[in-house]
């Protein structure tokens, strides 16, 4: 049974739930360690990420539910930095990249808004070819490096509305050797890949991040994965966990 979770979203951010709900929740559960990943503040992404006037805040925050429930759960306060985002990460216990936008002119446009920005995304700007989208989405992930993570955080997820690959073929070997790309860039950082549960609790998905595919390519080339919730509630911390752990080592991925 895996009793951590690092990528947990709280109402600092884009969560339904306080930090202090979700650290009760979890020691409901059972959990011995529980990192709080809020967004850090990114240029456009002013509707989901925290305010430069909160930061203080959710540190502060963190360091006291820390303190309050010691010898009953490990707290760390960890950080979920965009590519593009625009503040310093040297004060938290741990960095989450991830790459949620792709900038055009002056704006940046998220990937996992809604499927018709998604789809207005891929017509405006990639001639609605899908899988030109797909790889520049990749070649910005290829540059998580620069914020120096200590984990990589849901490196496809620019498939959230693909679901049964309506929209592109993600065996396509465009889409695989630009995903594979990435990859291969990010491994010498020596960090874990996420193996994501966000967008089965979201009904986006019926599989974690990433896909089997790229799970496999990422384990073969020697990189190391850790289990992720990226839980917006307290009802969706280490979301099927067990599930998919049991899963991966069955058809034997892990």
């Amino acid at each position: 049974m895996i009793l951590e979770d690092f990528h947990v979203h709280t109402t600092f951010s884009d969560g339904e739930n306080t930090p202090g709900e979700m650290v009760r929740a979890a020691i409901g559960l059972g959990v011995k360690r529980l990192g709080f990943s809020d967004h850090a503040h990114t240029p456009g992404g002013e509707s989901y990420c925290m305010s430069l006037e909160n930061i203080p805040i959710y540190r502060k925050t963190i360091r006291d539910l820390k303190e309050k429930y010691r010898g009953k759960i490990e707290i760390f306060c960890g950080i979920e930095q965009d590519l593009f985002s625009d503040v310093p990460t040297d004060s938290y216990d741990y960095v989450i990249g991830s790459v949620h936008a792709l900038p055009h002119g002056d704006r940046y446009y998220d990937v996992d808004d809604t499927e018709a920005v998604f789809a207005d995304m891929a017509a405006r700007f990639y001639g609605g070819d899908y899988l030109a989208l797909t790889e520049d989405y990749f070649a910005h992930v290829a540059q998580l490096g620069r914020l120096h993570p200590n984990i990589i955080g849901h490196i496809d997820l620019v498939t959230k509305f693909n679901e049964g690959d309506r929209l592109f073929d993600t065996h396509d070997p465009r889409y695989l050797m630009a995903a594979y790309r990435a990859v291969d860039v990010l491994l010498p950082l020596g960090v874990p890949f996420e193996i994501n549960t966000g967008a089965i609790s979201r009904k986006r998905r019926t599989s974690p991040y990433p896909s089997e595919d790229i799970l496999r390519y990422i384990l073969s080339h020697g990189g190391k994965v850790i289990f992720s919730s990226d839980a917006h509630s307290a009802k969706t911390l280490c979301y099927q966990f067990e599930k998919w752990e049991l899963y991966f080592r069955e058809i034997g991925i892990l």
